[in-house]
């Protein structure tokens, strides 16, 4: 019988070490639990959300503060283990991030596929005027309004220079 998982909420203390895993797994090396790490030391992780199941870490995401625009967030890594990537448990991640971003007036950008991000409640054509380091294709934006305003995106430093 297959296991639940349960509803997504705030890592717990003493679950880095899954988190650590899931990235590695998920990712197929340990460029994205690097991230993570450096994100942490360096105070920029503003929250760290994850979906367990069976008591073990399925599915997890990332917000960091950017450096600018001010008061912005930046979702990264989002990682879904890969024997549960078939049940739609990063959708569901995702879009309820994207929901709160709206509902909380807060930005938050996401870099990579956009069919995916737009499914979830992200929009590349509000990202479309951003300056960004990273391609502005692959660039997507949550949160309050329909404007696509112009704004320079400086990232966490962790992230380093593409």
């Amino acid at each position: 019988m297959q296991s639940m998982p349960d509803f997504m909420r705030e890592l717990r203390p003493g679950e880095e070490p899954q988190v650590d895993a899931l990235l590695r797994r998920a990712f197929g090396g340990p460029d994205e639990a690097r991230l993570v790490a450096r994100l942490r030391k360096s105070g920029a992780m503003a929250g760290e959300m994850v979906v367990p199941t069976g008591g073990q870490v399925t599915a997890y995401a990332a917000l960091s503060a950017m450096q600018a625009p001010k008061g912005w967030l930046c979702l990264a890594p989002v990682a879904v283990d890969p024997p549960a990537q078939e049940r739609r448990l990063g959708t569901r991640l995702v879009g309820m991030i994207a929901e709160w971003a709206r509902l909380s007036g807060m930005n938050v950008v996401v870099l990579g596929d956009a069919g995916f991000y737009q499914r979830t409640g992200f929009s590349a054509a509000r990202a479309a005027r951003l300056s960004t380091p990273y391609p502005v294709a692959h660039t997507l934006l949550a949160g309050p309004g329909d404007d696509a305003p112009q704004e320079q995106l400086i990232y966490p430093v962790a992230f380093g220079a593409p």
